[in-house]
């Protein structure tokens, strides 16, 4: 009685501030909470990464990203053959995920603290100064923010730094995609319209308060990683509780219980068999994205493959595909330009770290407040090819301003007008585009989109950026000219897979009418 009167009161709590139904309240909480987690502990070393590869000039990054793109592809299939495991429910594999990085955090700590000779751990009496690796590679750093000697540092330093860079970029993508595949399969078209508002809140709320803490405790240097892979196993945990919670299942929806039930059983671990029959099943009974069928029975290792087979015999999946790709150079090309203005205007690398942290903290409460007062009422109202053409048309009007005046503030408010448009409105919509597909597709071609696609994107601006950059002598209005086309594109294809949900999803809401 007690658990039921406190069940009334947590979900009136949050109606306040997302319409939710009974039986979504737990997932919505789960799923929110477990963003919080990656997004801060993404935060908390992402000031440390950057600050990482500033160290190694400015002219690496270009190199950097494409090595991103190079672990990418060998991540995301992995990920991928994880999902697959038949032993494995989805939820456990989303788990082991998320453990797996926050062990990996750890390493890179131990790497890190014995890559900086010298290096000892924060006293009191050096509270609010720099470390003595800051100190000591500060003055080279100044002279040149382009270009740096490598040879001025030892080969397992910069191992480390190349090493780090990567590898917290592979995590914000594994990590994020693989969690909102396992929440698109327990919510639809019509329950993602109202909820991923709240959901996005905790990642931005996450992202916030991440920042904040790295910009206070910034004198802490390695050591926030060990924070990190605290709350990336605090995220595992979360991560547990991403099911629909059948036992407050209205009666009008009685005839998708048993599937539902069957969501529940595999977080919990226990069903295996029947659950693979009815995953069979629902990928021959669905038919909302046009795909080819793949075998039922194959080898374990070519199941690391049916992430790229679904997304090349499937016209939906490769538009969504190239929406991606345009929005990632898109974005590429703004970072270059932000990094390239702290990196010549900020010669301490203690400061760079900290104006990092805060301009990604006053993004965040714009978002926080966007998320929560205007996601939900959006999506529900304009709909989906609303929400991903806000992005493109945005960043059109961004580039256009930088060229007029190419200052730091232009890039400033820009930067801060483009994620807050980007996270209320764009992330959501596009995480909607995969509430019509298959099972199969949320976890294996949603995963190879998110991760691969995103990085081919990072990969193709930064050739572009580096290319430009050198032949126009860095120029950074005449550069963004140069992206105008590639958000002409990018609305174009919005506008199209927008219309195109729309017509894939009518099916969907009759059939759960």
């Amino acid at each position: 009685m007690t658990s039921t009167i406190s069940r009334s009161r947590l979900d009136a709590i949050v109606s306040i501030f997302v319409s939710v139904h009974p039986h979504e309240t737990s997932a919505l909480l789960h799923s929110s909470s477990c963003f919080f987690f990656i997004l801060s502990a993404y935060f908390v070393v992402l000031p440390l990464r950057d600050e990482g590869a500033i160290s190694l000039g400015l002219s690496s990054l270009p190199a950097l990203f494409l090595g991103s793109l190079v672990l990418t592809l060998i991540a995301a299939p992995v990920s991928t053959l994880v999902f697959s495991l038949p032993n494995l429910s989805k939820g456990k594999a989303l788990v082991l995920i998320h453990r797996f990085f926050s062990v990996s955090l750890i390493v890179f700590f131990i790497l890190w603290h014995s890559s900086s000779a010298g290096y000892s751990p924060p006293t009191s009496e050096d509270l609010g100064s720099s470390s003595e690796e800051d100190q000591r590679n500060e003055t080279n750093q100044a002279n040149s923010a382009y270009s740096v000697n490598w040879e001025n540092y030892g080969w397992f330093y910069v191992s480390v730094r190349i090493g780090f860079f990567l590898w917290v970029g592979l995590l914000n993508l594994i990590t994020i995609s693989s969690t909102w595949a396992r929440i698109i399969d327990v919510m639809d078209t019509e329950s993602g319209s109202r909820l991923f508002g709240f959901i996005g809140a905790g990642a931005t709320l996450g992202q916030l308060f991440g920042s904040l803490f790295a910009t206070g405790m910034a004198w802490l240097g390695p050591f926030l990683l060990v924070f990190a892979a605290l709350l990336m196993e605090l995220a595992a945990q979360a991560s547990k509780g991403i099911f629909l919670d059948v036992s407050h299942l209205p009666e009008e929806l009685s005839p998708i219980k048993k599937s539902d039930a069957d969501q529940q059983n595999e977080a919990d671990g226990s069903k295996q068999k029947k659950n693979e029959a009815d995953r069979q099943t629902m990928q021959t009974d669905k038919s909302s994205s046009p795909k080819s069928p793949i075998l039922a029975v194959k080898p374990q290792l070519w199941t690391i493959l049916d992430g790229f087979w679904l997304i090349m015999s499937s016209t939906y999946l490769l538009y969504v595909s190239l929406f991606l790709w345009l929005s990632a150079v898109v974005s590429s090309f703004f970072y270059f330009q932000k990094v390239t203005v702290i990196a010549t205007t900020v010669s301490s690398s203690l400061e760079r770290r900290r104006l990092f942290a805060q301009i990604n903290s006053f993004i965040a409460v714009f978002i926080l407040a966007g998320q929560l007062t205007v996601t939900g009422h959006i999506l529900t109202v304009a709909g989906v090819t609303v929400a991903i053409c806000a992005s493109p048309f945005v960043s059109f009007t961004n580039l256009v301003a930088i060229a007029v005046w190419p200052t730091w503030v232009a890039i400033a408010v820009s930067e801060t007008l483009r994620k807050v448009v980007t996270y209320v409105l764009t992330r959501p919509g596009r995480e909607l585009l995969f509430t019509v597909v298959s099972q199969d597709e949320k976890y294996k071609a949603k995963v190879c989109i998110d991760v691969i696609v995103q990085r081919l994107g990072d990969a193709t601006a930064a050739g572009m950026y580096k290319l430009l950059f050198s032949t126009l002598h860095g120029r950074t209005s005449t550069v963004s000219l140069y992206a105008l086309p590639v958000c002409l594109l990018w609305i174009v294809t919005a506008f199209h897979l927008g219309r195109r949900q729309a017509q894939l999803a009518k099916p969907h809401l009759i059939s759960t009418s």
